[in-house]
């Protein structure tokens, strides 16, 4: 299969550019044949838009989310978007479409709520773990701090998956200075394809946004919350990057710039690696049901009497 990662560099709430600058990717895709093209996340709208959520969302039924989708006729591709669903939820998700086809909308499963983040008071947390098939293989999408909570990366496998399409939008100045997001990414990106043996399309984007201080208003009054933040400016630092099933690095995108990168993934490589290092062989997703149970609700298995 070939893959691609399209590093973009999203304007903030600017979804009819945001749409042009992807359809031309998935163009440039089809082009090179590419199989399963892969955007960062929130790839139609940027990270930070706060209380203008809901003026970039799409709905699963609009003339946007068809023309992309469209657009994958002859290839597949995975993209972030804010979707509102039919119930005005809103929700940090990625559009599956294959072969001009639309296959689902996988919604993030865990919002961050802490530093600058503020996605939980504005989104709707997912409540699936998908999959999806192309060429053979079984690829799993994630949504950033879905890989950081390994019971979620966990489910994708228990489904076979081959390849993850992490999306994700890390900037350096998002967390403390003794946390380096960089360093953070390169261990989650590697110990993944490594201890499940599958490829990891790691697509993270590129460019600045300045997190504005919100203007709360009425007939009388108008006024500014959150002013610590008011103008600070975060970069997303890029670098996606393909890693292969032995943890390997098979080609980084360009640091803070748009880039793009392309790989072959062999289906003779996930093969190897699961032979020589079998770490899911015994795995036995039964047993982690059963200890669940256990820890949550108390139930015990049953097990046969002794004699």
């Amino acid at each position: 299969m070939k893959a691609a990662i399209y590093q973009t560099e999203p304007v903030l709430l600017d979804v009819k550019a945001n749409m042009a600058s992807v359809i031309e990717k998935i163009e440039d895709a089809k082009t090179r044949r590419i199989d399963l093209a892969d955007f960062p996340e929130l790839a139609l709208t940027g990270y930070f838009v706060r209380e203008r959520y809901h003026e970039a969302a799409l709905r699963m039924d609009s003339p946007e989310i068809s023309r992309l989708a469209k657009a994958t006729k002859g290839t597949a591709a995975v993209v972030g978007f804010i979707e509102e669903s039919q119930a005005m939820n809103f929700y940090n998700s990625a559009l599956v479409a294959v072969d001009g086809n639309i296959l689902f909308a996988y919604r993030k499963l865990n919002l961050p709520n802490y530093g600058v983040f503020e996605e939980r008071k504005i989104f709707s947390g997912g409540k699936r773990v998908r999959v999806f098939k192309l060429k053979g293989l079984t690829v799993a999408p994630f949504i950033c701090n879905d890989l950081w909570h390994p019971s979620l990366p966990y489910l994708g496998i228990v489904q076979k998956a081959d390849i993850f399409a992490t999306l994700f939008n890390s900037s350096r100045e998002s967390m403390s200075e003794e946390f380096s997001n960089i360093e953070s990414w390169s261990i989650i990106n590697r110990f993944y394809a490594r201890v499940f043996g599958i490829y990891n399309l790691c697509a993270n984007r590129a460019g600045c946004e300045a997190l504005e201080a919100q203007k709360v208003s009425n007939a009388r009054s108008e006024k500014l919350i959150d002013p610590p933040v008011n103008g600070k400016s975060f970069r997303f630092w890029g670098s996606s990057e393909i890693i292969d099933p032995f943890g390997k690095p098979v080609t980084t995108a360009a640091q803070d710039e748009p880039d793009a990168i392309f790989a072959d993934l062999s289906r003779d490589l996930l093969r190897r690696k699961r032979i020589l290092l079998p770490y899911l062989r015994n795995d036995d997703p039964y047993f982690t049901h059963r200890e669940l149970e256990r820890i949550l609700f108390g139930v015990e298995a049953l097990s046969p009497k002794r004699f």
